[in-house]
């Protein structure tokens, strides 16, 4: 459409979208929503140099493509090894700190990683984040259960949640609802 169209064909949504609640929602609501759904931003939670292995997007990899694809024996490589990288979603368990980007992610003396990104969810009442964490031995889904997570913010440590799965609607039933 033309640009001098635009706030016409705006003003037209806006009125046929009444009958069915549609509301504005600005970029800190759009991004909220996703942190609580843990769906990641290219060049914050993924770039180029992460994996769908670490980052949690196996799901969007068919390995058995006829013809295969650029990196599956690297990918295959790296599945035949302990996994020493992960993304993982973060809630704090203090409803105060914010949480933004590039916050450490601590177990007892060391950091294990920072955080990519960071909201406040509305749905679940405090700062969410998602962060890649490392250990030489594993990221393993009982080393998530069983570390006690902090994340530092402006030089206090917070106790923190990790999750595998999304905080938010993780069968994604309200996406298919």
């Amino acid at each position: 459409m033309p640009a001098a169209s635009a706030v016409k064909v705006f003003d037209a949504i806006m009125a046929a979208g009444g009958a069915f609640g549609l509301k504005l929602a600005g970029i800190h609501t759009l991004d909220s929503c996703r942190m609580e759904k843990a769906y990641r931003h290219w060049g914050h939670d993924i770039s180029d140099e992460d994996t769908p292995l670490e980052a949690g997007l196996m799901f969007a990899v068919k390995m058995d493509k006829p013809g295969g694809f650029i990196g599956r024996e690297a990918l295959l490589a790296q599945m035949a090894k302990p996994q020493t990288k992960r993304l993982l979603q973060f809630v704090l368990q203090d409803p105060e700190p914010l949480l933004y980007h590039n916050e450490p992610i601590w177990i007892g003396d060391r950091i294990v990683g920072r955080t990519t990104s960071g909201a406040y969810g509305h749905h679940v009442g405090r700062a969410i984040a998602l962060g890649y964490v490392s250990n030489m031995a594993g990221v393993t889904d009982d080393f998530v259960a069983s570390s006690k997570f902090e994340i530092e913010v402006a030089g206090k440590r917070f106790a923190a949640k990790a999750y595998l799965a999304p905080v938010y609607d993780p069968k994604s039933a309200r996406v298919r609802g």
